[in-house]
């Protein structure tokens, strides 16, 4: 019998072809708002817009900390953990750099989904908060990467998990041939002995993302005075 070495199989993230994927979610979403709301749909949008605006943002924070959460709840060190805002690539992102369980990569892509998608939808919808609603809709359209990742490496077997200083990248350290896998909107790059973490920044942000958030929230204080 032949022992393969362990080893990292890259795989980076089709920014693009995910985007694509996540607006053809957002309309699904939009008829799912149509639904619960009815005729009153766009007076409802109307009126609680700018609250909304307001709350987008730390909504997404929210996103990436629960990940965070649910890593170092199923064993990762929260000093291997990192955060990064990188609009212009598309992305809010939250890096675990170690070698993590299959089991806890899986449970950090769905943590955010299930809490602040399905969770706070019904509660939108018992507590008649539409907020939470619209919120809850825009959560789950941008989990389309969590989505397409959960359903990838649920189906692997024997591997570990990590990610490295590429915000759009993670490996699987395995000792099984990986490098044939197909998976829609991740694309194999290449393997390595070992991957590049040496950037431990607890929280990076881009030029992009700073000078974004600050055009981003003078918008809604202009929309609040007028």
């Amino acid at each position: 019998m032949i022992f393969m070495k362990k080893k990292y199989y890259m795989f980076r993230m089709n920014i693009g072809l995910l985007n694509i994927f996540s607006l053809v979610l957002i309309a699904l979403l939009c008829f799912v708002y149509y639904l619960i709301y009815g005729n009153q749909s766009l007076e409802i949008l109307h009126d609680n817009i700018k609250l909304v605006l307001l709350l987008y943002g730390p909504y997404l924070l929210l996103h990436e900390i629960l990940h965070s959460i649910a890593y170092v709840l199923n064993g990762a060190n929260f000093k291997k953990i990192t955060y990064g805002i990188h609009l212009e690539k598309g992305i809010l992102c939250c890096l675990c750099k170690q070698n993590i369980s299959k089991i806890n990569i899986l449970i950090s892509l769905l943590c955010p989904f299930f809490f602040i998608g399905v969770v706070t939808l019904i509660l939108g919808i018992v507590l008649n908060v539409p907020v939470l609603v619209i919120l809850s809709l825009f959560n789950i359209s941008g989990c389309m990467g969590d989505f397409m990742m959960f359903y990838y490496l649920f189906r692997l077997k024997d591997y570990e998990f990590s990610e490295y200083d590429d915000p759009i990248a993670f490996g699987l350290y395995t000792d099984k041939d990986f490098s044939k896998i197909k998976m829609v909107g991740i694309d194999y790059v290449e393997k390595k002995e070992k991957l590049e973490r040496n950037d431990l920044r607890k929280i990076v942000i881009s030029k992009e993302s700073i000078i974004f958030f600050i055009l981003y929230y003078i918008f809604i204080i202009l929309l609040y005075l007028l």
